[in-house]
């Protein structure tokens, strides 16, 4: 048992942003007191470990605070002990601020003086993701055919840029691989008609992160729409205006971002503002496209303030815009909030069950996220995807500039709906495969050709990527172990299908049919790039993608591939790259390195602040 002279407080690590700031408030009128303590700063981010805090003599300066990284915690917990020491602390007298820092200040003593002067902030972390695990390595012999659909998401890559900035390596579960990939634009060919809406490509080749193993890459292109050509908007924006979003990076950002939208429109387009808080409101009646400053001036009214009642607003969002749609017009609902809906319905399951049901009028829903620290990122893509709309987060003006400007056309006009891709990979060719990312749009091999299951759209101008990680027969890429009991294989491929490695299937919907109508395409073995660096530079940019992606989630796949090949990759890859996206993800990469070196070089027992007590 320790001596009431060497005590350990264990304090369990709190969510992001945990900060104990130690002011010197007042001034001593004995000028022969020691010098006022040295400002220190401690904070416990998405990466926190278990480190000493050591309090000392402050006359000698020995204060000591060092600082590390590791997963943040939902809620705070104590040992039993712990608690009672603290319990304990916070009964006795409070200190006064210049007796602890003109004298050896105890562990007991700080628990004391910064509860009593509120010098503490413990700011609680309630952001919510699926808990999602990456793809499983498939044999062939097992299940030949791997079914899911598309995604043209991108609020995840911009998320984990949000993480990365404020010097955080994001959750596990913040990371989807597809919505890094879909972040980007690709060259892949333009469709020759609309009666196709986009097209098919492929490219195989050599995997970055193993030697033994391929890369299946396949791209979607949407047909391009001239902004001048687009059908008439019937647009109702849905905005939060409850307490939570008070922040800079929420309410002021949003406005911001949905004043630059609107002068993307036209005087036949019509824009209706619905907000909510405790309450939902109409505070913009259907108005053209073109009246920028009255619209600006209704955006620039809003306040933050109260709680959050989310179904209302979306019950009459969607009434206001089935009163102004047209046989011709694009109906569609942008929703734009931190997702922390506390009024009404707020369960995920619930709320998609009534935007299932509205959606049915022909009203299409998009997601727009924004701000820290309650944001709940599995509920705006999980409603984005049931609304057959998409998902972005807006961490920047920048962003919202990409997003609801340059990508306007596409994040507006849907060219095909309900996209299913389907790969049956051929046994004599293929021994094993793993889709990276798509993990919570895997189907049912059955659902394939049911026209009735839901799946994504595709946006005028989208490109959409995937990649398959193969292993080829005898190339000795295998992760599983050869089978002692190996099934009888009668039934193989005809001869003629010898150099097939698979067959590439998709369905699709116009978006005024309920039929779909189904695509088809092969791909052959010798087909091969065999070299990596002849690969197109779109090949090895996707790759440097995905692996960045996988390294976050940390991924058991990728060998001795770490984020200095990704970046190399990347850089060698941006290729046309105008607006400076993947350049950024070079920078991006780079700084992921850095904050894993850290988070390595730092870790000494995951999840637990120590704090060291001499009172002797």
């Amino acid at each position: 048992m320790r001596t009431p002279h060497q005590k350990r407080i264990l304090v369990q690590s709190v969510a992001i942003g945990i900060s104990v700031l130690v002011l010197s408030a007042g001034c001593s009128t004995n000028t022969s007191s020691p010098p006022a303590a040295k400002l220190e700063r401690v904070t416990a981010g998405a990466d926190s470990a278990t480190i000493p805090i050591r309090i000392t003599d402050n006359r000698e300066h020995k204060k000591q605070i060092r600082q590390d990284f590791q997963q943040p915690m939902a809620e705070a917990e104590m040992n039993e002990q712990s608690l009672s020491d603290h319990t304990d602390a916070l009964a006795q007298p409070a200190p006064s601020i210049n007796s602890v820092l003109t004298k050896p200040a105890t562990a007991r003593e700080l628990v004391q003086l910064l509860s009593k002067e509120h010098t503490v902030q413990v700011i609680k972390n309630t952001e919510k993701y699926q808990q999602l695990d990456s793809n499983p390595v498939i044999r062939v012999a097992d299940q030949s055919t791997s079914t899911f659909s598309i995604d043209v998401d991108t609020g995840a890559y911009a998320n984990v840029r949000r993480f990365l900035n404020s010097g955080q390596l994001p959750p596990a579960d913040a990371v989807r691989v597809e919505e890094m990939l879909n972040y980007f634009r690709y060259d892949y060919p333009v469709p020759d008609s609309t009666e196709v809406p986009f097209s098919i490509h492929t490219e195989l080749s050599h995997s970055p992160w193993n030697a033994n193993t391929r890369l299946l890459h396949i791209g979607l292109k949407g047909y391009e729409v001239n902004p001048a050509n687009r059908p008439a908007a019937n647009l109702v924006f849905l905005l939060d205006v409850s307490g939570s979003m008070a922040d800079t990076n929420k309410l002021p950002l949003l406005k911001s971002s949905i004043n630059m939208l609107t002068k993307e429109l036209n005087e036949h387009d019509r824009v209706s503002i619905v907000v909510y808080a405790g309450a939902s409101g109409v505070v913009l009646e259907p108005t053209a496209g073109n009246e920028y400053r009255t619209i600006s001036k209704a955006l620039n009214k809003l306040q933050a303030g109260g709680s959050t009642n989310g179904e209302a607003g979306i019950e009459l969002a969607y009434s206001l815009a089935e009163e102004n749609m047209t046989d011709t017009s694009i109906n569609r609902i942008i929703l734009a909030t931190d997702g922390d809906f506390n009024v009404g319905i707020s369960n995920i399951d619930k709320l998609k069950t009534l935007i299932e049901r509205k959606r049915k009028s022909g009203i299409a829903l998009t997601t727009l996220g924004f701000g820290t620290g309650n944001y709940n990122d599995h509920l705006m893509e999980q409603i984005a995807d049931v609304g057959n709309g998409s998902y972005a987060y807006i961490d920047t003006l920048n962003e919202a500039r990409k997003v609801l400007s340059e990508e306007l056309t596409s994040t507006l006009l849907t060219i095909a709906k309900d996209v299913i891709i389907q790969i049956e990979f051929n046994l004599t060719q293929v021994s094993e495969y793993r889709l990276l990312g798509y993990v919570n749009r895997r189907l049912a091999n059955e659902d394939f050709a049911n026209d009735k299951v839901d799946a994504g759209e595709i946006g005028a101008g989208h490109t959409v990527t995937a990649l398959y990680e193969i292993a080829l027969t005898g190339d000795g890429g295998e992760w599983n172990s050869e089978s002692r009991y190996k099934q009888d294989q009668k039934v193989l491929p005809d001869a003629a299908l010898g150099d097939e490695i698979a067959e590439i299937r998709l369905r699709f919907k116009h978006p005024e049919q309920n039929s779909s109508e189904l695509i088809k395409r092969q791909v052959k073995r010798s087909s091969l790039i065999d070299n990596l660096t002849n690969a197109s530079p779109d090949f090895r940019f996707s790759a440097a993608v995905a692996g960045f992606g996988q390294l976050l989630r940390q991924n058991k796949y990728l060998d001795d591939f770490n984020y200095e090949m990704a970046a190399e990759l990347a850089s060698d890859a941006k290729g046309a790259d105008r607006f400076g996206y993947r350049a950024e993800l070079v920078q991006m990469i780079d700084l992921a390195d850095n904050l894993d070196q850290q988070r390595q070089a730092n870790v000494v027992s995951p999840n637990k602040i120590q704090i060291d007590e001499n009172e002797g």
